[in-house]
């Protein structure tokens, strides 16, 4: 018997027991959409975490306090200084962070602030939309002026943020011109917020506003095959100026470790919900191999007759064997189209998913494989018929 033929045998069958063979290829439908789902959005959230961190400098270090408050040594500006003079440490510069009021015309807001050095800048890869940033004139003279970010100029602007440029800013009642307007950021991966916050000379903030509740934290940037023994460096210059808790009282994070654990936190996720698509797959082949059973024993008589008339066991296995592989490719085939038309419905939820040639694959892959094997017994079982007996089959 040609492979036409077979075909032929197979597809007269399904039509004949159409309503029978949707609902067992149901479970392949949704088996294969979440599949090719779960590997669109598992793409989509390592795409997300990339372009978070693309904004971080990755091989940036954040020396801070272990807990929150005052620790028994706190870090000064001269503990940059001597992380800068390490031979593995680029840049390092102290950060002052604190939070307060912010009133411009009628609208105010309770914002961060930072006091920072003009080399902040290009620690972190901020772009000025409109203005300009802090620079080694505003620190050396303590000016009180400020660069925001372009969610705190629209918030205090109601929309509007060019007219804040070169205006006052009201913060905790300390008067600061807007010297200048961030790009927009989004998340960037950093601890501090970009878009929502002010910036100001680290001067400033500290004899203005926080005084002596200044407790900087530093931020030092290495060459990323440098990071490790920069964070030595760090630690040691820790234990030998800060006798009264040493490096203990600081936590050490790099920017490179925590892309990595957001990486792998990504995958774990995509992992856990690409195993319950398996377990649905799992659960619609089994509803195949009842089916195909069914099949076997509403056909043994047809089967006793192909027998009778020299069928051979390969061509009587290859039709029911073809019979679960084509539900299980029409199932997988539908399941794709179903998960790629979802895409943009999760967009509208905000879920990043991006399709990809992988995840068809990967999805057909599992819903041919599992009509292979679930069907495979079935029809094994009805290939190994004795051709008399299923003759006499009532």
């Amino acid at each position: 018997m040609k492979l036409k033929q077979l075909l032929k045998i197979v597809l007269i069958n399904i039509y004949h027991n159409k309503m029978r063979t949707f609902l067992t290829t149901l479970g392949v439908i949704v088996g294969t959409a979440t599949i090719f789902l779960v590997v669109a959005i598992g793409r989509g959230g390592e795409a997300q975490v990339n372009e978070q961190y693309s904004r971080l400098n990755v091989g940036t270090i954040m020396v801070m306090p272990a807990q929150r408050g005052r620790v028994l040594d706190p870090l000064t500006k001269e503990d940059a200084e001597l992380f800068q003079a390490s031979q593995n440490i680029k840049m390092a510069f102290p950060i002052l962070n604190g939070s307060g009021s912010m009133k411009y015309g009628n609208y105010s807001s309770n914002a961060s602030y930072y006091g920072i050095l003009p080399a902040y800048l290009e620690a972190n890869n901020l772009t000025i939309n409109q203005g300009r940033f802090l620079d080694d004139t505003d620190e050396s003279k303590r000016e009180r002026v400020a660069v925001i970010g372009a969610g705190l100029a629209e918030l205090l602007t109601d929309g509007n943020p060019t007219e804040i440029l070169d205006k006052t800013l009201d913060l905790n009642r300390r008067k600061f011109v807007v010297v200048g307007i961030l790009n927009r950021m989004g998340d960037s991966g950093s601890p501090q917020g970009f878009d929502d916050t002010a910036f100001i000379p680290y001067s400033a903030a500290e004899r203005y506003l926080l005084g002596t509740r200044a407790n900087p934290t530093i931020n030092a940037i290495a060459e990323v095959n440098t990071v490790q023994a920069a964070i030595q460096d760090i630690t040691t210059i820790l234990n030998a100026n800060h006798l009264r808790g040493g490096s203990e009282q600081f936590r050490i994070l790099d920017a490179g470790s925590r892309l990595v654990a957001a990486q792998e936190t990504a995958r774990t996720m995509s992992l856990l919900l690409l195993s319950v698509a398996v377990v649905v797959l799992i659960v619609s082949g089994i509803g195949i191999m009842n089916v195909m059973f069914v099949t076997v024993k509403e056909r043994t008589k047809e089967i006793g007759t192909l027998k009778a008339i020299g069928a051979k066991k390969r061509e009587i296995l290859g039709q029911f064997l073809i019979e679960a592989v084509v539900i299980s490719l029409a199932g997988g085939i539908l399941g794709v189209m179903i998960g790629g038309g979802m895409v943009p419905l999760l967009k509208y939820f905000e879920i990043l998913a991006i399709p990809s040639l992988s995840g068809v694959l990967i999805g057909l892959l599992f819903s041919v494989t599992t009509g292979v094997f679930f069907g495979f017994y079935p029809a094994w079982q009805a290939a190994d018929l004795n051709p008399i007996d299923a003759l006499r089959y009532e």
